[in-house]
């Protein structure tokens, strides 16, 4: 049996692999298709579009793809309790779509320069709610990513070929956001027919209080998401105040902080596959395996990356950005550390009780990241260079919090090895 959940843990993380590989290989096919054809202005509106939606993504997802994941994974033999799971959730995010429509449209009316393009936001909005409605968290509670992928894989090769054929001029802009909202509609039908006929999971009578109970047990994960967030969108923020947002300055920032983003990408397929194999299992001897097995040859990548660092970032960007390589070098350590900050994080102390850790471990480093700037920007020793170094200073905090966390109760582990150890009757 237990070789049987490491396999569906295989299956499930080279799933997700293939489901967050697949998005960076689509977008190196479409974007600079969109660039050239929409120009600056209009790829620029689509894009801030989509990233007003990020936070109204937020709101509706409301952290659900962590504690949800981690209450079917819990129940995934109990039917009963797994439909009540998805009801509650499915219901709660209708209540949170409506509230942030709400918002959406009071923000449109009250600030002009959204209001002219209000039907762009509107369709951004529709994408962004109908792709929130698909049950992720469902699959990765019950382990079949395998459906999850499929359907992600079909939903961006539509959207690739539809912006090919049908867009051809800078006015068509609002296609992006059209074909995305098409996509999802189509998948979320699909999906709910499957989980309907084939997983047999509908939507069950909940009990008084329960949809509330769900709310508020997520609310945790949804400010330490949003957290996460906020601090992220802070740096430039700050280097906007300090510099003008076209300066080189910027630039070069922003292109050496998408690239550490990209790599720290790369680690969360693992830690997301793992999250409800550990909770249903608490295999922290696995856990610890895995962990001495990534970081060794991470490390020595980021020690070679360091030093030809400029010439990486001119290969990659070209040269102009040959001089953002000493941006790159001070931000490494954050790539360095990322595997240990994912795998201590909820698939350590989820399955430990100790998950409010996780999120406390991102509240604090956030709090730190904006005292930090605010102290450096008053002080007059504001920098892109003393910038990424409060960067990984606010990442480090996430890491000793946790170790310290994981060290402080490291009875748990002993506990969970001794009745490994004991002979079964």
């Amino acid at each position: 049996m237990n070789n049987k959940h490491k396999k569906r843990l295989l299956e499930n993380t080279i799933f997700l692999y293939a489901l967050t590989f697949s998005g960076y290989f689509f977008s190196l096919i479409t974007v600079p298709y969109q660039t050239r054809i929409l120009g600056p202005e209009f790829y620029g509106k689509v894009g801030f579009a989509v990233a007003m939606m990020t936070y109204f993504r937020l709101v509706i997802d409301f952290g659900f793809i962590l504690s949800a994941t981690a209450d079917v994974a819990k129940n995934r033999d109990d039917a009963q309790k797994v439909a009540s799971i998805y009801t509650a959730v499915m219901y709660a995010k209708g209540l949170l779509t409506a509230l942030s429509f709400v918002v959406l449209l009071g923000i449109c009316y009250a600030v002009p320069m959204l209001r002219q393009d209000m039907f762009l936001y509107l369709l951004t909005f529709a994408s962004v709610a109908v792709s929130a409605f698909l049950p992720d968290f469902l699959y990765r509670g019950l382990e079949t990513m395998k459906r999850i992928t499929i359907r992600t894989l079909i939903i961006q090769a539509f959207f690739v070929l539809m912006i090919f054929l049908f867009l051809k001029t800078p006015q068509h802009y609002y296609f992006v956001p059209l074909f995305t909202l098409i996509g999802n509609a189509v998948a979320l039908l699909f999906v709910q027919r499957h989980v309907s006929r084939q997983l047999k999971i509908k939507f069950v009578r909940l009990e008084k209080g329960y949809l509330w109970q769900t709310i508020q047990k997520s609310s945790p994960f949804f400010f330490s998401r949003i957290s996460a967030t906020i601090y992220q969108v802070t740096n430039t923020l700050f280097l906007g105040l300090m510099y003008s947002p076209g300066s080189p300055k910027v630039g070069m920032y922003v292109a050496s902080d998408r690239l550490i983003g990209t790599a720290k990408t790369t680690f969360s397929p693992l830690a997301d596959s793992l999250y409800p194999y550990m909770v249903k299992n608490r295999d922290f001897r696995l856990l610890k395996k895995i962990i001495w097995i990534i970081m060794p040859p991470v490390i020595i990548i980021c020690i070679v990356l360091s030093i030809y660092a400029n010439e990486c970032m001119a290969l990659f960007l070209g040269p102009a950005f040959y001089g953002a390589g000493s941006i790159l070098r001070l931000l490494l350590p954050i790539v360095a550390i990322t595997p240990l900050v994912y795998m201590l994080g909820f698939p350590t102390l989820s399955p430990m009780g100790l998950a409010r850790h996780a999120n406390l471990s991102t509240v604090v480093s956030a709090v730190v990241q904006l005292v930090g700037l605010s102290i450096l920007f008053l002080t007059g020793t504001f920098s892109v260079q003393t910038l990424c170094m409060m960067t990984v200073l606010s990442q480090f905090t996430v890491l000793v919090y946790r170790v310290f966390i994981v060290w402080k109760n490291r009875h748990i582990f002993s506990q969970k090895e001794l009745l490994e150890d004991v002979p079964q009757v």
